[in-house]
């Protein structure tokens, strides 16, 4: 049975940090491309960070790059997303998913397996 259960969501005072993570069962993550997505409120859902099963390359989006950090340990199939120097901005749901060989980090379509998503709220 396919499950992604994110964990680690919370309110944070700005400049603070959080870090998520994302329980896998179903999937090997050594086999799949791993992401991080977000939705603000009143706004689409954004990529922010994954991990290509391809090439094992990390893509992270210009808001979080130098902020953010995506990792998985394949050994516990679990990813994780070290969020430090949160800022306002940062507030949105945030949810983990399993994505195909060739995912584009960016395209939510190509992530079949989704997380039901983490609270995370940055006050200012």
């Amino acid at each position: 049975q396919v499950q992604l259960v994110e964990s680690g969501g919370g309110l944070v005072q700005s400049g603070e940090s959080l870090r998520l993570s994302c329980a896998v069962t179903g999937f090997n993550l050594d086999e799949y491309t791993i992401g991080w997505f977000r939705r603000a409120p009143g706004k689409e859902r954004e990529g922010v960070s994954c991990i290509k099963s391809s090439d094992g390359s990390i893509h992270s989006s210009d808001s979080v790059r130098g902020r953010f950090a995506i990792s998985k340990d394949n050994s516990k199939n679990t990813a994780y997303l070290q969020m430090n120097s949160l800022k306002p901005e940062d507030t949105a749901v945030y949810y983990c998913a399993v994505g195909h060989y060739y995912a584009d980090c960016q395209d939510p379509s190509d992530f079949p397996a989704w997380g039901q998503g983490t609270q995370v709220t940055v006050s200012s």
